[in-house]
């Protein structure tokens, strides 16, 4: 793991360590922070969650989603990166799939120390930075190239966090990433609210929210980025019950840590929730499907030598000339 010397990094480095203060554990309930962004997710409790699974002797069995998504969309751009940075990175689900003929030197950042020291070998030079995605140490105008896959959706401060993307990339550096959408788990979700109102008179939320569709193209622009291009996808796994899927959730690093939540289900809402899901949604070989909504997005930072809109006025046909398209067009014989 680097020590946050190198010139590429932003002065004081203090920022990669969020201060000492007191502990969070008996905070509930959203708040604001002094900058006015919401305070949704613990962090501290995801920085743990994430040590924790990658700890596990056969935490490799819980990989298959981010190596599904690291194998896709994060090669779309034909051109050569000198310096690239993988932002929330994990294991290095996404440099695997890269080569030095597109990205020539690459670091890797990470709340999670545990899992920055199981990232996976790659031919590109690739240096380790324990970093909070929500503090990003480096200065501006830094890297060629910034990716990330599924880590974006615990950032408390989502649009300051692409900010700072922005702010690090140099002018023509390309963002591309990838994170959960706001239907992901629609079915554990609705499960588990329909059985804790039969059984318990109320529900309390167990997954965690997320960013919809619609509202990521306008998050990047403000951000400033352009030439924006959003797409979707979503990816189903099928488990043997509700039991499974949470298990391989919290396998991944995945479990809920919004400071609402509950820490524990009681054990008949946790078989009407079974019931539930096998009843809504089961296949009829018995198991049970679990959908996660991919959102996908590239953006550039602007540059001079980019591609521009055309002035206003200066369209030489109008719309409606639409109708005419693909008409013969007539010739007189002399």
């Amino acid at each position: 793991i680097l020590d946050l010397t190198s010139l590429i990094f932003r002065l004081p480095s203090s920022c990669c360590r969020l201060p000492a203060g007191p502990r969070c554990e008996a905070r509930r309930g959203l708040s604001v922070s002094g900058r006015g962004t919401m305070n949704v997710f613990n962090r501290e409790m995801k920085k743990r969650q994430k040590n924790w699974a990658a700890s596990l002797q056969d935490g490799h069995q819980y990989d298959y989603l981010r190596d599904e998504v690291g194998a896709h969309r994060h090669c779309d751009v034909t051109k050569t990166f000198p310096l690239a940075l993988d932002i929330g990175a994990g294991k290095s689900h996404i440099a695997e799939h890269l080569n030095k003929d597109v990205v020539e030197r690459l670091f890797l950042t990470d709340v999670s120390e545990k899992t920055l020291k199981q990232s996976r070998q790659s031919e590109i030079p690739t240096h380790c930075v324990l970093a909070d995605e929500e503090f990003l140490p480096f200065k501006e105008n830094t890297f060629d190239l910034v990716v990330s896959s599924l880590s974006l959706h615990w950032i408390n401060d989502l649009p300051g966090a692409l900010r700072q993307i922005h702010q690090v990339l140099k002018p023509d550096g390309v963002f591309i990433g990838a994170m959960v959408g706001g239907e992901t788990l629609y079915e554990l979700r609705c499960s588990l609210q329909l059985a804790e109102t039969e059984r318990e008179g109320g529900f309390s939320p167990h997954v965690s929210p997320y960013t919809a569709v619609t509202d990521l193209g306008n998050l990047l622009g403000q951000a400033g980025f352009s030439m924006l291009t959003v797409d979707i996808d979503d990816v189903q796994v099928h488990y043997p019950g509700i039991t499974e899927v949470m298990t391989d959730l919290q396998g991944m690093g995945e479990s809920n840590c919004a400071w609402n939540r509950r820490s524990l289900l009681h054990r008949d809402t946790m078989l009407a929730a079974a019931a539930i899901y096998k009843e809504m949604y089961g296949n009829e070989d018995g198991s049970v499907p679990a959908t996660f909504e991919i959102l996908y997005m590239i953006g550039w930072k602007p540059h001079e030598s980019q591609a521009k809109p055309a002035k206003r006025g200066s369209a030489t046909a109008s719309f409606g000339d639409l109708s005419q398209i693909g008409q013969p067009t007539s010739t007189k014989k002399t």
